[in-house]
């Protein structure tokens, strides 16, 4: 299970936390996981989250190692779009994570897997006519509502 290795090595993956540098956090702390058809249907949701829980065990020693003072938060979220699940490290409240869309923080991962194992078409748009691509916006006069995404966050920093 490919998907479970690449997961417990994010934990020994270069880790910057550099509060003053939110966009070297991001390029150095963000990693974008995927999986074959089938590992994903050999995949069970509690074997996934436990993963992520021992990876975020295991970041959260390394930054108590490091000495650093600060909130770290490690956060998984699951990119519709790109059919990946993805983890990031950063020096952030939960609060504060570094999103252009609106994100839900939630300590509970398990929505975040298994949307990530149900997603039949990973990285796929299905358009029901390609002929018609037309935003929403421009079909109904509306503007489309923006739903927010689930992201699971655990605190690996210092303060609490």
């Amino acid at each position: 299970m490919v998907l479970l290795k690449w997961i417990a090595e994010v934990a020994a993956e270069p880790l910057v936390l550099e509060p003053a540098d939110r966009q070297v956090e991001w390029e150095t702390n963000t990693w974008s996981l995927s999986t074959g058809d089938e590992d994903r249907s050999s995949l069970s949701v509690a074997a996934v989250v436990a993963a992520f829980e021992r990876t975020a065990a295991a970041i959260r020693e390394r930054i108590r190692d490091l000495g650093f003072p600060g909130v770290a938060t490690f956060y998984v979220w699951h990119d519709e779009q790109a059919g990946q699940l993805r983890c990031s490290t950063g020096s952030v409240p939960p609060d504060a994570l570094p999103f252009s869309g609106t994100y839900i923080a939630s300590d509970d991962l398990a929505p975040v897997v298994e949307g990530f194992l149900a997603d039949s078409g990973p990285g796929s748009i299905v358009w029901s006519d390609p002929n018609d691509v037309q935003s929403v916006s421009t079909k109904t006069g509306t503007d489309p509502e923006i739903m927010p995404f689930g992201v699971w966050v655990a605190s690996v920093g210092a303060s609490r």
